[in-house]
């Protein structure tokens, strides 16, 4: 694989993720803030948790929908044209965002967030397209590591780029809220000419291309035909339960608990892709040197644990960064470790369809703890990471009791 192929990549999942964290902070003040004309002045500051779980439960929600199809189809249509179909949902999306500040509409919001969450599958799809074109396992693991870069540097290009659209120091009457959407509808355009000028499938054998609606259910329930994916998977999704539940509401906790708002919600972003980005570039490959993949996983969730009882009883906001730094500092490691776990337990064939699996777990674990905490947040701000400390607690159980033995312990040794 060329090195203008992995930046095609990497540029495109930057792109996918620049979204989440351009978007979080904006839509955290959007709902949030007495002061935007999205919602009410009167509206409770119950219901404005409840809407910001809605909007954000949706995108994942849609996400969950697209991506086990979009990725299983990706082995028949070939990995480009998969890519191409989801960066032209984005833009579609972000599109009909616009129209919804423009015409002050929650409801064209959440309808804009739904189409790109729905074509929102370029991370497995590229994940797949870096197997595809690696030599080995060790090029495998690395190559996993270098998608989790892309990952964080769009997390942190995201609430930069927001931050600085929507600043009017700098750019005058020019900056607004939907400015920073502006700028991500022409990087997924740059994406688009990108893929079509400079990626080509390195993967050439491909199934007939045969269009089925159950695709997307006879996706998941294919895990029943592969047992170790199958024992894989209840540990993964505690593990990405926690961890998307941490970072869904680290915006909306921050503006609650301190007053923060896009700037503190941006720099929240901006650390965990500064934490991502070093951790999985530089560490990822001399971890998995030194220590077993089972050690470096017990290491992250017995973080994650730490620093989630550490950020909700930090007293000054500044200190909660610390936390959210150690919890994706290991995660970086941890996450790419996992998916060369994932990969190593099936064929050749299959790639495309596991890397879709594990990302439809993230997304079903973002929908529903988004409408869920939504909810609880309006009670307690601090149940989110109740929750995330008891589901790393029970990843960790797990960890020791179904990962110690048989098939898997090959896996992780």
């Amino acid at each position: 694989m060329t090195n203008i192929t992995k930046i095609t990549l990497l540029f495109v999942v930057f792109v996918d993720l620049l979204g989440q964290g351009l978007v979080f902070p904006i839509i955290n003040t959007l709902i949030m803030s007495s002061d935007s004309s999205l919602l009410s002045k009167s509206t409770p500051t119950g219901m404005r948790h409840f809407y910001y779980g809605l909007v954000i439960g949706s995108f994942f929600l849609s996400w969950f929908l697209g991506v086990v199809y979009v990725s299983k189809v990706s082995d028949s249509i070939g990995r480009k044209n998969a890519l191409l179909v989801c960066l032209t949902g984005a833009l579609i999306g972000y599109a009909i965002t616009i129209l919804s500040l423009y015409l002050e509409s929650l409801a064209l919001l959440i309808l804009g967030r739904c189409i790109t969450g729905f074509t929102a599958g370029n991370q497995p799809i590229a994940q797949a397209a870096m197997i595809d074109g690696s030599s080995d396992d060790a090029d495998r693991d690395r190559n996993m590591g270098y998608i989790i870069t892309g990952v964080s540097f769009g997390l942190v290009g995201g609430p930069i780029i927001g931050a600085i659209l929507s600043d009017k120091a700098l750019l005058g009457g020019a900056a607004t809220l939907k400015t920073p959407f502006f700028g991500a509808f022409v990087l997924v355009s740059i994406a688009i000419f990108l893929v079509m000028v400079y990626y080509k499938d390195s993967r050439t054998e491909r199934e007939p291309f045969v269009f089925r609606l159950r695709d997307i259910t006879d996706s998941l329930f294919a895990v029943k035909n592969h047992p170790l994916v199958l024992k894989l998977l209840p540990v993964y999704s505690l593990f990405m339960i926690a961890n998307v539940t941490f970072y869904v509401f680290v915006d909306n906790y921050l503006t609650s608990a301190f007053g923060y708002g896009v700037v503190g919600g941006s720099m929240a972003m901006v650390t965990i892709g500064f934490a991502l980005a070093f951790s999985s570039t530089v560490l990822v490959k001399p971890a998995q040197e030194r220590f077993t993949k089972f050690q470096i996983l017990c290491a992250s969730m017995v973080t994650m644990i730490i620093c989630a009882l550490f950020f909700v009883f930090s007293p000054f906001g500044v200190l909660s960064y610390v936390p959210v730094f150690f919890f994706y500092f290991f995660f970086g490691v941890a996450y790419p470790t996992i998916l060369g776990i994932f990969s190593s337990s099936v064929s050749e064939s299959d790639q495309g369809w596991v890397m879709g699996v594990t990302t439809a777990v993230f997304c079903l674990a973002g929908g529903v703890m988004s409408l869920i905490g939504g909810g609880l947040m309006s009670i307690d701000i601090r149940l989110p990471y109740y929750i995330v400390f008891v589901v790393a607690t029970l990843a960790l159980t797990g960890l020791f009791m179904r990962w110690r033995s048989g098939d898997i312990k090959k896996l992780i040794s």
